[in-house]
């Protein structure tokens, strides 16, 4: 018994109702602020001001010198940020809810979120170019525009999607509760990790929160886009099975035996054809070369002086015989 997404959409294809998260008045409120906070913080940052400041502060403090203990975990736990094992765990997790749900929506909303961050993050990071705090070189200086690929904080951003998308797709509200709670936590400590392995500064990191909550709330904008690509993906599975189930023709292979033609009465009337093939005549004869040829192999052939005569020589008359005398 098949197992999997499709093959579940397929015997209950009408899913469950959810409950789709619009955008409201709070969430737009929310969307407003944060963007705000956003543009902030890149303009402290452009503009050299104490966010800059505070970030060589922090820097030089070296955190990871002061607490050296913590060295050791904060090296695992921050692969909670990273793209790649974070994506696979989740999209495992969600493709597990699109089998219960009967729905591909939790992966679709996956997709589209980590694309959104991919895009946004990856275009402002090439854009600004500044360099990690291990790669400045001036003190005070924002390091912009120098090359750098790490304002804001992939890691942070990245963390702040791909488990914040688990409270965007549950279903009750106490599970919601408890998964953004656990998402900020992780979000808040991936963050704060990558500043004390000196990795990013700290406006890096409020800047990578700022982006990923972006993304988080503005997601019901593409909630419609969703909603259409779900039957136009099983439309293209459909037709791709379609394609797969049609019987393919048998071609007959070269040298090989085929069948006898039938007879045009035979075919006008219905009548079967007969059982004796053209196939097994011609096999029968070439048995009976076969034979013969074996047969004249086996026995070597005379020649005319050789040959034994076919009656002795002598009278023909049979031994007691009477002669014939005339009367």
């Amino acid at each position: 018994m098949r197992t999997d997404i499709f093959a579940r959409l397929d015997r209950e294809p009408e899913p469950p109702k959810i409950e789709i998260p619009r955008m409201s008045r709070t969430r737009t409120a929310l969307f407003g602020g944060t963007l705000a906070f956003y543009l902030a913080i890149v303009v402290a940052v452009l503009a050299t001001s104490w966010l800059v400041t505070l970030d060589w502060k922090v820097m030089l403090f070296r955190p990871y010198q002061q607490w050296p203990d913590l060295h050791a975990f904060l090296d695992y736990f921050v692969v909670l940020g990273q793209r790649g094992p974070t994506a696979v765990m989740i999209a495992a997790w969600l493709g597990w809810r699109s089998w219960r749900q009967h729905t591909l929506r939790p992966l679709l909303a996956l997709g589209t979120a980590l694309l959104l961050l991919n895009v946004t993050v990856g275009a402002v990071k090439l854009g600004l170019g500044r360099l990690g705090p291990h790669y400045a070189t001036q003190i005070g200086s924002a390091e912009l525009f120098a090359g750098g690929d790490i304002f804001p904080s992939g890691h942070t951003a990245n963390a702040v999607v791909t488990w914040g998308i688990l409270a965007y797709l549950a279903t009750t509200p106490r599970a919601r509760r408890y998964l953004s709670v656990l998402s900020a936590v992780v979000a808040l400590g991936v963050g704060a990790t990558t500043v004390y392995l000196g990795t990013h500064w700290l406006s890096d990191v409020l800047l990578g929160w700022a982006a990923g909550l972006l993304i988080l709330l503005g997601m019901p904008w593409f909630e419609p886009l969703i909603g259409h690509a779900e039957p136009a993906i099983l439309a293209v599975r459909d037709r791709w099975l379609n394609g797969r189930r049609r019987i393919p023709t048998t071609p007959v292979a070269a040298g090989g035996p085929r069948p006898a033609p039938v007879p045009q009465g035979a075919a006008a009337e219905g009548e079967e054809p007969p059982r004796e093939s053209v196939g097994a005549g011609h096999s029968s004869r070439v048995g009976t070369v076969r034979n013969t040829a074996q047969l004249t192999q086996s026995r070597p052939h005379a020649v005319r002086a050789e040959r034994t005569p076919t009656a002795p020589a002598g009278s023909r008359r049979p031994p007691n015989s009477r002669p014939v005398t005339g009367g």
